[in-house]
């Protein structure tokens, strides 16, 4: 991801000041990263908390795509408004899953009307994911939960209750990124389906993240950038 956001980066005409990884973690106080516009942190989640705070050490406004931290997104929040610090966080920056996160609501609020379907979610990904379920597969969760009022919270694995969302999650080769949700009845299944072809869509859609973030405070997401 950070090669091809830097290759997209310079096609789009902006500068690169600064490139961290783990063998130059002292770089974050360095005049070249305190000089960015916008960090943009695609990492681990082990280590994504630690990030923002240097990032917001910095006074950096961040972009991040980093999923399996969000025990603590709470705590992120409260800091973007007490202390002004910026965090855009999305858990998918491709503009073709963000529709689809706007289609999976239309469609859990229809489903409303038809309780003999139930619903589940499998996402696929490339072997090197560390978090399961995927960040993109429980914002697709929320969705429904919030619109379906049958359904209150997502399991990974079976379903333990009616009221549960089963979310299977698969790893397999290279694949970028497949997510698919299903409504079955016993006479029938309703599907859809965004199946990503490269992570150039994800790379794209956080460079216009940070395009939008410079300049802004708080915490930002998809929503304040998109008109759906």
């Amino acid at each position: 991801m950070g090669k091809t956001i830097e290759q997209l980066a310079l096609q789009r005409g902006h500068e690169i000041v600064s490139i961290i990884d783990i063998d130059n973690r002292e770089d974050f106080e360095s005049d070249a990263f305190k000089s960015a516009d916008v960090a943009i942190e695609f990492t681990i989640p082990s280590t994504a908390y630690a990030n923002y705070m240097k990032c917001f050490a910095a006074d950096v406004p961040v972009v991040s795509g980093t999923t399996g931290w969000l025990e603590r997104m709470n705590e992120i929040k409260e800091i973007c408004q007490k202390e002004n610090k910026t965090l855009f966080y999305a858990s998918n920056y491709s503009i073709g899953v963000n529709i689809f996160f706007a289609v999976n609501k239309y469609l859990a609020k229809i489903m409303n009307r038809f309780p003999d379907y139930d619903v589940n979610i499998t996402e696929t990904h490339h072997i090197h994911k560390l978090d399961a379920p995927s960040g993109t597969a429980i914002t697709l969760a929320e969705g429904i939960i919030e619109n379906l009022d049958r359904k209150e919270a997502w399991v990974l694995g079976n379903e333990e209750a009616s009221s549960d969302i089963a979310i299977q999650a698969v790893r397999e080769g290279e694949i970028p990124g497949i997510h698919e949700i299903t409504y079955t009845s016993e006479v029938d299944y309703i599907s859809i389906k965004h199946e990503a072809q490269s992570r150039q869509g994800l790379a794209l859609g956080a460079i216009i993240a940070a395009e939008f973030t410079a300049g802004k405070k708080g915490f930002l997401e998809m929503k304040d950038m998109l008109p759906f």
